[in-house]
């Protein structure tokens, strides 16, 4: 039970792109850094072209930041199911990514620093 969490402000500006096109860009982006874990991205849920996202029945629970619920991202050519979390409701010491997403790299999708 020793792994602990940090989330800090990420510098500079990120975007994430699915198939080439970009579906966020932000300099708002928050860095997630937990013990064992490669650091993970959140994006701020305005700064993500929403409409391309699918809600799925996928939850996973973590019990250093909460429950997450998934999403897939659908465009006209391609369905990349479950690349997306967010955990709408986190426990009090992730409480800073409350309406933000975080995304897999895979399947097209690319978060990078830019």
């Amino acid at each position: 039970m020793g792994e602990a969490i940090t989330i800090r402000q990420a510098e500079g500006k990120w975007v994430v792109r699915s198939g080439g096109a970009i579906l966020g860009e932000t300099s708002a982006a928050l860095e997630l850094l937990e013990d064992g874990q490669d650091p993970v991205i959140y994006f701020p849920r305005g700064d993500v072209a929403m409409a391309f996202l699918d809600r799925t029945d996928k939850v996973t629970t973590c019990p250093h930041k909460g429950e997450a619920s998934h999403y897939s991202i659908v465009n006209k050519s391609s369905t990349s199911e479950n690349v997306a979390w967010s955990y709408e409701d986190p426990v009090e010491q992730a409480s800073a990514i409350r309406d933000h997403l975080a995304f897999h790299q895979r399947d097209g999708v690319l978060v990078e620093k830019i």
